[in-house]
Order: structure tokens, then sequence, then C-alpha cells
């Protein structure tokens, strides 16, 4: 996924971020954030600021990523707002205690299991959404009751200037900060004691983030990425399956940590899946994709470097063509991949999308199944056989059918990897679990002492009904 290497001069001094923790810890242990009242007024005032300030968000994003405006708001801007909206609605249902059934042995009595926020927290955002994941994560950090600080990447800087200069204009300064800069503002940030960390990016930084958080025997949720696959069948409609897979892939340039990263065409599909989805790339960014209002760049050189190596890892059926200085690579689809071909050998996470057949449904498995466990998995297939194979046979921090990416906009659903793709979830009440605590209360009355049953001396009565009890 994307990385959170630095370049650049720091924009918060290091020396001053211990005592911006100490100010977010003081805030959270004068409980300043845990009633319902404020963090209700804190997620209105967040998403007055996307609101009122959208011209500043979309100009930011078209500077760092070169982002259409109505993509602007689609996967970042309208889709915190969302989030926004979803849990304002919920966050009284969400916090109710929870009543749980209390053994024979111990009625009367009554339980619960009641959410207490964790306290401080971390989250490190990326570049490749750095509106959508610097915000949303702070969206179930101030819902589940915790005072917040937001490290947005350095390689987005007009994006991560705007949190710094917005964020506090409209949110508590006391409880919610920004903290700008790199490598040496992170590592600042590591040492210090925080409740919980959530970091996306890739899975080398996200080691070093577990590393320093284990000193503080700190909870870590890890947003990775990983090579995504997306299974086609041959007797699926190709034309429309070509278009979604171009409308996911191409989406930001291609960096998108669950778009399809290469294609597994299954039996006879490959040739004429090719030919569909250079097809569709002309049905949507027109003949020279480069002209499209509707096309992303690339985040930076070093990264276009990166993706413009990948290009000789195949037979380019459709795009190829690049401009350094314009920072454009063209959508791209390899056909005559080899498995090992450098193209293969990492998250692509750019505009580049391989085509690899296979004979059929059980090599297409064995193919993912031999690899790391991706964030996502997707398949186009009509059979229900396949789907249920899919999801049973394989691991993956979530499966789509039909439809690529569009997995987290599901409120209901959690956002999260598996093994090398990451660990734990959040988004929506997901977020409140990650966020918080879950207290267990048991209550149980001194008016009726019903425990003598259970207190020394044991008698053989006592015995006798205890066993049948536990």
């Amino acid at each position: 996924m994307a990385d959170t290497e630095t370049s650049g001069a720091p924009l918060t001094l290091t020396t001053n971020i211990p005592p911006i923790v100490a100010r977010l810890r003081a805030t959270f242990d004068g409980g300043r954030t845990k009633p319902i009242s404020w963090r209700r007024a804190q997620l209105r005032a967040l998403r007055r600021m996307l609101t009122e300030e959208r011209p500043t968000w979309e100009r930011v994003l078209k500077d760092d990523l070169g982002k259409p405006s109505l993509e602007a708001h689609t996967t970042e801007i309208g889709f915190v707002i969302n989030e926004i909206d979803h849990a304002v609605k919920h966050l009284a249902a969400w916090l109710r205690p929870q009543r749980v059934s209390v053994p024979l042995g111990l009625a009367p009595a009554r339980a619960r299991r009641v959410r207490e926020p964790l306290g401080t927290v971390l989250v490190i955002s990326p570049w490749n959404y750095p509106v959508n994941l610097s915000l949303t994560p702070l969206v179930g950090a101030i819902a589940a009751g915790n005072t917040v600080l937001i490290k947005p990447s350095e390689l987005s800087p007009a994006t991560s200037g705007a949190l710094a200069k917005l964020v506090p204009r409209f949110l508590d300064t006391e409880a919610v900060a920004v903290v700008e800069g790199g490598v040496a503002e992170s590592t600042t940030l590591l040492e210090q004691r925080f409740d919980h960390i959530l970091y996306t990016g890739n899975a080398a930084v996200g080691r070093i983030v577990m590393a320093a958080a284990v000193k503080h025997l700190t909870p870590v949720t890890l947003e990775l990425g990983g090579k995504s696959p997306a299974v086609v069948e041959s007797d699926v409609d190709l034309a429309t399956t070509a278009r979604r897979l171009v409308w996911g892939k191409f989406t930001n340039a291609g960096q998108t940590c669950v778009a399809p990263d290469y294609v597994l065409a299954v039996g006879g599909a490959a040739e004429r899946l090719q030919r569909e989805l250079a097809a569709a790339i002309t049905e949507m960014f027109g003949s020279d994709p480069e002209l499209s209002p509707d096309y992303g760049r690339i985040i930076n050189e070093r990264h276009f470097d990166r993706l413009s190596a990948l290009l000789g890892s195949g037979e380019v059926v459709a795009g190829g063509r690049t401009n350094r200085e314009a920072l454009y690579i063209a959508p791209t689809v390899l056909g005559g991949v080899d498995p090992d071909s450098p193209v293969m050998a990492q998250e692509i996470f750019g505009p580049i999308l391989p085509v690899i057949p296979v004979p059929d449904l059980d090599a297409a498995i064995r193919f993912v199944n031999e690899r790391d466990k991706p964030l996502a998995l997707y398949a186009f297939t009509d059979s229900e056989v396949t789907k249920r194979r899919l999801i049973t046979e394989t691991s993956s921090g979530a499966v789509g059918f039909g439809l690529p990416i569009a997995h987290p906009i599901v409120p209901g659903l959690p956002f999260g990897g598996v093994g090398e793709s990451g660990s734990g979830a959040y988004h929506a009440e997901a977020s409140i679990d990650t966020f918080s605590h879950v207290k267990p209360v048991l209550d149980k009355s001194l008016a009726l002492d019903t425990m003598r049953v259970a207190y020394a001396p044991i008698t053989r009565f006592k015995d006798r009904l205890l066993r049948r009890m536990t």
C-alpha cells in the first residue's frame, strides 16, 4: 500500500511533539471527551469543515494527486461526510450498554458490557487518499470518546498543510491535533505513549510501527495492502466485467490499496477480456487519457520511475504511454505476464493491470493461496458454487463479487486486512470497537446473600448443589 517515506523540511518541531501528546492526554484525563454531546458536536464541526471548505479540499487533492473534482468528492470528501452522518445517527445505539445473561449460580444479578474510550489515539495516514484516510479514522476515534493526533503523509504536502490549518479552526484544539513532517517526526511520535495506533501504509513501515508500540504495550490497527486478485470466469458478461475492472483499477490512477492488482482469467477468458478492457479504457478516458479530465496522476517521480520499470513485465495490450514531467502513466493492461515477473513480485499501486490466464477455478484458488493474503479478493462469476468456494477456500481482508473497491462504502462492513494485508478493522461501528475498551460489569445486590451456598465450610449438600449449578 501507500508508503510514508519522507522528503523535505520538518513542519512540526520534534521538540513540540511530547507537549502536544501531553496536552491531549491531559484533556482526556479531565473527562472532556466522554460526554456524547461533545462527541456529536465535534463530528458536526468536522462535517462543517468538509462542506464549508470543499473548494480547498478539492484544490489540494488536485495539487497532490491530480484528482478530478468528482473523484475527490466520491472517494474522499463525500466518503467522510457519509461516515460522519452514519456515526451521528447511530452513536447512541452503539454506546448503549449491552445486557448479557447471568449464570444461575450468580442469580439474582445483572451483567452488561460497557464501552469506554481508550484515551489518546495516533492516526498515521498515507498519501493516496489523504483526506479520507486521515479523517475516517478520526470520526471513529472521536465517536468513541478519545483525543486524537493525526500524522498525515508528507508526500501529499498540500493536503497535509490543509489538515494542519483547518482542523484546529473547526475542532477542539485541546482534543485533536495535527503533526506534520516525515521520518524524524514519525519516529518521535512513536516514542510517545498512546492508547491506540492506527497506521495505514505498507508492511515494512507497519512492522516499525508495531515494534515501537510493543514498548508501551499499545494496541495497533494496521491497514496495509497486498496484491488483491480479481478472478474472472469465461461465461460472464465480459464487457460489463471490463468496465467495472477499469473503474476499480484506474480510479486515483490505480493508487488504491483495495484496487484489483491483477486478473486471473479462468478458462478461455483472457484474450476476450483483454479486448474488452482496452475498449473500456477508451470508453471512459478517450483515445488519449492524458487529456482526460477524469484521470489522475502519480504522486511523485520516485513512484513514477518504479511503475514505469514494471511496464516491461508483459505485452502491452492497452496504454503503456508515460510522461515523467506530468507524472502521467496511461491506464495500462498487460498480457502474457509471467507469474514470476517483476510486476507480480510486489503490490503495483498504480495504473498497470496484468492479466494472467489460468485453466480453471482450482488453479485460480491455488494461485491466490500460494501468495500472501490480500486486502481484498474480487470475482466475476455467475456461479454460487464458485462464490462459496472462494469465500471458504481462500483468505482475504474482504471479498467482492461483481464490483471491486466498493465494500468500504458499506457502513455495516468493517474494513481491514488479514496476515500481510493488515490486522484489525475500522469504519462505522467497527471503529467504535477498535477505539474502545469493552468493560464487563457485574452487579449483584447485597440485600439477599445467595452466595452463602458457596462459602466454606462446604457441606455435602453445598457440594452437590454447586456441582449442579456450575
